[in-house]
């Protein structure tokens, strides 16, 4: 292992920069495309079968915009205070978000169960194992639906096509494509920043005369398989290819490598791998943890990410290892110094750190693919957190299978795709099938395909128009009764989600219970208050859209320099995510709930 003074550090800041140079592109997020054409389908639910039904005309106390762990957690709350008439209303089959959609081979969360699976103590439930694959991830969701009864009122399979205020009522009024057309009191909508998949815009797309699947509507009748990693037998005669290596293909490529007749992975960028080291749940000791112990774990983790101090680390995985690394670098260097923890000795701290991580991952390439070109092409040149971290144990392996073939393209990716195939670097791939990791469109601000009409006929698209303006990332002022369910301007911990979503669901369920319970008719933040946030949380320093040596990728906006809107819809509150959990703890607690108005 290399200590930080064996490392020649500006030569690596080298090297990243001409690899970040390799892969930019000018026309940034636009390079990907939206699906339609022969690629229509991909908006469609293959999972469930349409059923009719008559329009819903009634009236409910909070519909929730989204049945993924944001609807299902602020649900939950709901329950929890006695507000029973919920409404789950989306476009999918059934609750789970991403977990519904995303049913790929080796589907896995890169968060720890402990931490990443929402209400377990509430719902009795003992994960299988440290990192759970998806379709216990998405049994759940469903768990937590049934526990809370949240689907006797839900809407599924139905996309709101409207959303708009009617002052008369104080009530917001809800249409859909399925005809309904209903009054809520309350709305939060909790869309989620990845819901559409995307595809590479790559010339010839649309010729390919063989088989083609996104990697969110997997074809299990072309491959064969289900989700649960039986065989996919039908690819034992295939010559199958994926575009991409990011964190779903990571996933999926061992599968692929171990079913497929002949796979070969076309990669731009090269994921980061650190060891995932997946166990088993102890019963034993999952028995013994005691009352409140999931929000003593997250409290955990959300200390330990910033930099915090803990007694012990009780998930003890990558995520917390950078961090605290960085941390006790940040101490050393206060030693050696005047004692002062200055902006520029953390920055230092956390290059030194970074450099280290990155050299033991491209170094454990090494020690695992046997081909050294292949493990050359395969080691990550940036800063970990420039790009998702993945964290697996088969992955670097299945490249040792002498029928999974990577075709690096240095950077530049696929050229184009014709009838029979792939070219990439000048060679023709011929092949059956053609696999597009490519993932989803990603909002760092809540986007939905429908425009929601507030106060006096304003639309929030024209209030956001120079990016978003909240109080917590929750409330919107000229939006009375309305509740946004996310990361942005509030603790943005993107390597626990969850956390941020359970936490927005307490407060909604608090406001709405004060509403009920007062007899006030609206709540709505004051314009002071939201601006007083928003020039707080221009205080922030911390985003990665501003990293200048970090590969593209849509951590960083595609490696396009980002325009005021763009930090504004990224930013988080200064102090870090464990400090604004706490804060509005506090806030909620205190049942002022300061910064909102509360009219009759």
């Amino acid at each position: 292992m290399n200590t930080p003074d064996a490392i020649d550090h500006e030569a690596l800041r080298e090297r990243y920069r001409i690899e970040r140079d390799k892969r930019l592109r000018p026309n940034g997020a636009d390079q990907y495309l939206k699906p339609s054409g022969r690629f229509a389908h991909l908006a469609e639910d293959p999972w469930v079968d349409h059923i009719e039904r008559e329009p819903v005309t009634d009236e409910v106390t909070v519909a929730l915009i989204g049945g993924g762990f944001s609807g299902l957690c602020t649900g939950a709350h709901l329950q929890e205070v006695g507000i029973t008439d919920v409404r789950i209303v989306d476009s999918a089959g059934d609750v789970g978000g991403v977990w519904y959609w995303n049913r790929y081979p080796g589907a896995m969360c890169d968060t720890a169960a402990m931490v990443y699976l929402p209400l377990l103590e509430e719902t009795g439930h003992m994960p299988s194992m440290k990192y759970v694959y998806g379709n216990e991830i998405f049994e759940h969701a469903q768990r937590i639906a049934k526990a809370f009864n949240l689907y006797e009122n839900a809407l599924f399979s139905t996309e709101v096509t409207s959303l708009e205020w009617e002052t008369e009522s104080s009530r917001w009024v809800i249409e859909t494509n399925r005809g309904d057309r209903f009054r809520a009191r309350f709305v939060a909508m909790g869309t989620g920043p990845m819901t559409r998949p995307k595809l590479p815009g790559i010339p010839g797309i649309e010729r390919f005369g063989g088989h083609t699947f996104h990697t969110a509507r997997w074809d299990y009748e072309y491959t064969g398989g289900d989700r649960a990693g039986a065989p996919m037998e039908n690819l034992a005669d295939k010559r199958v290819g994926i575009i991409g290596t990011g964190a779903t293909a990571v996933q999926c490529i061992p599968p692929l490598a171990r079913d497929a007749k002949e796979l070969f992975v076309f990669q731009r960028t090269p994921s980061s791998i650190d060891v995932r080291n997946n166990h088993a749940i102890d019963p034993d000791e999952f028995a013994a943890l005691g009352p409140a112990w999931q929000q003593k774990w997250l409290t955990n983790f959300a200390t330990l990410q910033m930099g915090g101090f803990a007694d012990e680390d009780l998930v003890k995985d990558g995520w917390t290892d950078i961090a605290q690394r960085i941390r006790d670098r940040a101490i050393l260097e206060l030693a050696k110094g005047d004692g002062e923890l200055t902006r520029e000795l953390m920055a230092k701290a956390y290059e030194d750190c970074d450099d280290e991580k990155m050299e033991e991952i491209r170094a454990r390439v090494d020690e695992i693919v046997q081909d050294p070109a292949t493990a050359e092409a395969l080691k990550p040149w940036y800063r970990q957190l420039c790009k998702r971290p993945c964290f697996h144990d088969e992955y670097l392996q299945s490249f040792n299978i002498a029928t999974n073939h990577l075709i690096d393209t240095d950077g530049q990716g696929v050229e184009r795709i014709d009838e029979t195939g792939v070219w990439a670097n000048g060679e023709h791939y011929e092949l059956d099938c053609i696999v597009f990791a490519s993932g989803f469109e990603v909002h760092l601000a809540h986007s939905a395909d429908y425009e929601t009409v507030g106060r006096d006929g304003l639309a929030l698209s024209e209030a956001w128009a120079e990016g978003m303006h909240s109080l917590h990332g929750i409330h919107v002022h000229g939006f009375p009764n309305m509740f946004i369910e996310g990361l942005s301007q509030g603790a943005r911990l993107v390597s626990n989600i969850t956390h941020n979503l359970n936490e927005v669901g307490k407060n909604i369920a608090a406001i709405a219970s004060n509403v009920l319970e007062t007899g006030a008719s609206e709540v709505e933040v004051s314009e002071q208050a939201q601006e007083a946030w928003m020039e707080l949380l221009d205080t922030s320093s911390g985003s990665l859209l501003g990293s200048a040596d970090c590969t593209p990728g849509y951590y960083n906006n595609e490696g396009q320099e980002p325009t005021a809107s763009d930090l504004r819809n990224a930013a988080g509150y200064p102090a870090g995510p464990a400090a604004y959990f706490d804060y509005i703890a506090g806030w909620r607690s205190s049942g002022g709930f300061d910064g909102l108005d509360f009219r009759p």
